[in-house]
């Protein structure tokens, strides 16, 4: 059973998944590139379950670690002190951000396959990459409640998939199995399933950075159950690698 969720990435996604945490009563143990004591504030916001730390400490300490870095650093990860954990996956391929990465555009690897392959010895499994991170924060429901939706996961190992998708519950999320890491590209940009079925629609006709950004806040999400995710992910056809980043 998970009660200690590790972070190697502190940004948008990790941010609500440690208050998702926090409020579930999991302890959260974060790390980013810079250095614990540059996470002094979150901490703080999220009270006494919460510590900093390195990412080499987190991959000791957590009993599922989340990867929620910019793809482009995944070879940062310390592939050494992860072995034997099950480290959830939330990076996307944005070509724009992360440079082109030869072995994605042909194809050739998913590009959690990519993450797989430097963290040999651990267990990926990809998650929480689909959903933009305010509606990831604000959709969570009680398990069994009518307005809760699904979110897909895809992993080669089937106890580390069954063990991400009680994390999802407890969290506040029903899961959908898409498959193995080489069907994760499934639930990638520009697929059916990602971000906008959570989305109410478009920002209003005409509106400006600071209104479109103040609708992305204010608006509620919509439910996605298991079954709209299910057919979204099952009738996706693969394009090219990369997408582009969500409008907001």
């Amino acid at each position: 059973m998970t009660k200690t969720l590790g972070f190697i990435g502190t940004g948008m996604i990790g941010s609500a998944l440690a208050r998702l945490a926090v409020a579930a009563g999991l302890d959260v143990v974060l790390s980013n590139s810079r250095g614990p004591e540059t996470l002094a504030g979150l901490v703080t916001e999220l009270g006494t379950r919460a510590r900093a730390a390195t990412p080499a400490e987190v991959a000791e300490v957590g009993d599922l670690v989340v990867a929620t870095i910019p793809l482009k650093a995944y070879g940062r990860l310390p592939a050494a002190a992860l072995a034997g954990r099950t480290v959830i996956d939330t990076m996307n391929y944005y070509p724009q951000r992360d440079g082109r990465i030869d072995e994605l555009d042909a194809q050739e690897l998913t590009s959690s396959e990519l993450v797989q392959r430097h963290l040999a010895d651990s267990r990926v499994v990809k998650a929480f990459n689909n959903i933009d991170f305010h509606r990831l924060f604000t959709s969570a429901r009680p398990s069994a409640a009518a307005d809760r939706s699904a979110l897909p996961v895809a992993g080669d190992d089937t106890a580390a998939k069954a063990e991400v998708a009680r994390l999802l519950d407890i969290l506040g999320y029903d899961a959908v199995d898409i498959g193995t890491l080489a069907d994760s590209w499934r639930s990638e940009p520009e697929t059916p399933v990602y971000v906008q079925p959570y989305f109410p629609g478009q920002p209003p006709e005409g509106a400006g950075q600071e209104e479109g950004y103040r609708w992305f806040l204010e608006t509620p999400g919509v439910v996605v159950p298991a079954a709209r995710v299910r057919e979204l992910a099952a009738g996706a056809v693969r394009g090219p690698a990369g997408g582009k980043f969500p409008s907001l």
